[in-house]
């Protein structure tokens, strides 16, 4: 009887760069719309507000995804490519490494070595990819996945704040916008904690009080100056 079984780690990337990149729409744009709110300002400046940080917000999100992961997948791609010529050059050295890691894993070097032969000759690169240097093919870089989930995350993210502070007076909009985002940002915790398999409670918790921290401290900055933006 074949066992399947369900795993989340295929998951990782874009799950990361989503949940950050909506984490950081809601907070930050909320943030920026209560500080402003909270200056007296007029009704037509928060939205202006609201919308440029929704749009600076997402592209700072995608270039700095891309970059950050970039830079993670240049130095993947590098070690395996220093892993690919140690294997044409000393090919009896890479087989002792490998064999030597299941060593330290817990199989007998007997077994150890004809483990590693068997798996040499299968795929050399990949087993040295996966056992030495821990790359995989679920845990690899993707710097365009992860630019394009965190640039719609976080526009989707900003979205929600920005429009309850369209449809909101201005004189109300720092509690109403403050309570919602609260509220969307336990949803994001609890959605994000559920599909990767993680404590939703703590993952409620921990969202929703950076958040609120982020949102008191920009509009006790706003009331404190009483100025438009």
């Amino acid at each position: 009887m074949r066992h399947l079984e369900k795993h989340r780690t295929d998951r990782i990337g874009w799950l990361r760069a989503a949940v950050l990149g909506a984490n950081d729409g809601i907070v930050s744009t909320a943030s920026l719309i209560v500080g402003v709110a909270a200056a007296e300002t007029t009704h037509g400046s928060v939205l202006i507000a609201g919308v440029a940080g929704l749009v600076a917000g997402a592209m700072s999100m995608a270039a700095g995804e891309f970059v950050s992961v970039s830079s993670q997948s240049d130095t993947e791609h590098a070690d395996l490519a220093r892993e690919r010529k140690e294997l044409e050059t000393t090919p009896d050295s890479e087989l002792a490494e490998l064999a030597s890691i299941y060593v330290a894993r817990g199989l007998d070097q007997d077994l150890a070595h004809k483990v590693a032969v068997q798996l040499t000759n299968y795929d050399a690169m990949g087993s040295h990819a996966r056992d030495e240097l821990g790359i995989s093919d679920l845990t690899t870089a993707k710097p365009i996945q992860a630019a394009l989930a965190s640039a719609a995350s976080f526009a989707v993210g900003a979205i929600l704040p920005l429009v309850a502070a369209y449809v909101t007076p201005i004189n109300a909009i720092p509690w109403v916008v403050s309570i919602l985002s609260l509220f969307f940002l336990a949803s994001l915790g609890g959605l994000s904690a559920s599909m990767g398999g993680a404590p939703v409670g703590r993952a409620v918790f921990r969202i929703t009080f950076w958040g609120a921290l982020a949102m008191a401290a920009t509009a006790a900055i706003g009331a404190l100056f009483n100025v438009s933006i």
